[in-house]
């Protein structure tokens, strides 16, 4: 499956490169070593190993794993990760943070996108060359960051966004190659409506999610999230925003794009056009769901 692929790419590449230097500080973290990224990311994995082989949002996390060390624990973590979606359908039911899918597939998914982010922390934060992003999974990248994490997070968690949604709304047309999002940003939260991003979409099945199924709220970098009620979640965000003409447009290669709406790369990495500050509210508004 592609996206087992790219996330044994993504963990090859970040073990490697943060063995060069633990001691580092992450820039695009900067309350972070490397160190402290790499036991992130083994936190986040083994939080989903155990959502998937209990079926439950683990009640108290994170175990004390200090006396592990990093690189070690990043093995063990990779290795439980994959072995756990190696012995389950993507479609079988797990419990997750998004409402509309709760499955295997979600988490599938949502790793492969995890570990690229940081597998690009890492190689920011020892100077290295940063490894080219497949287009297939840059695009599903941006899908994901801005029709759950924007549009999504922006309805279910109002309160992370107040200070940086605008008032009146504001959209912005975000273009990568064939694929297209057009971001509605108002007061009352964001709405995402998406053009040709099908056909670059990696296969994730997307399910509805059973009567009373856990959901989970933020809780730091990367986008991990921890329990909250079901009967708590509201709409999507990725209902069509009204038909007028976008404020501006952002346009980059799907990969380019994918690392500056994560907030990886500076302001000006991308092309733009029409309403400076309709672009620069879209990255504002970007922030809470990025950390």
């Amino acid at each position: 499956m592609r996206l087992l692929e790219c996330l044994a790419a993504d963990q090859a590449r970040l073990r490697q490169v943060a063995s060069a230097d633990l001691a580092a500080t992450v820039p695009s973290c900067p309350d972070w070593t490397v160190a402290d990224l790499v036991r992130h990311v083994a936190l986040v994995y083994l939080h989903k190993v155990e959502c998937m082989r209990t079926g439950r949002i683990p009640s108290s996390w994170p175990p004390d794993l200090s006396g592990e060390e990093p690189l070690a624990l990043l093995d063990r973590a990779c290795l439980a990760l994959r072995a756990e979606f190696d012995s389950r359908d993507p479609a079988a039911l797990a419990p997750t943070w998004y409402d509309p899918d709760q499955t295997v597939g979600f988490w599938l998914r949502r790793m492969a996108q995890e570990t690229v982010i940081h597998r690009v922390d890492a190689e920011l934060a020892t100077a290295q060359p940063v490894t080219e992003i497949p287009g297939d999974l840059a695009a599903d990248g941006i899908d994901e960051v801005l029709r759950l994490f924007l549009g999504y997070g922006t309805r279910r968690w109002p309160e992370e966004f107040t200070d940086v949604l605008p008032d009146p709304a504001v959209q912005v047309r975000a273009t990568a190659g064939p694929a297209s999002w057009l971001v509605r940003l108002g007061p009352e939260g964001a709405t995402v409506a998406s053009g040709r991003a099908a056909s670059g979409r990696l296969p994730t099945p997307r399910y509805a999610a059973p009567d009373q199924a856990p959901v989970m709220r933020s809780t730091g970098v990367g986008g991990d999230r921890s329990a909250a009620t079901a009967d708590e979640a509201s709409g999507t965000g990725d209902e069509p925003p009204t038909e007028v003409e976008p404020a501006a447009t952002v346009s980059a290669s799907a990969d380019r794009l994918l690392l500056w709406l994560w907030r990886r790369s500076a302001a000006d990495a991308v092309s733009w056009a029409g309403d400076r500050a309709a672009v620069d509210r879209l990255r504002l508004a970007l922030a809470p769901a990025t950390r």
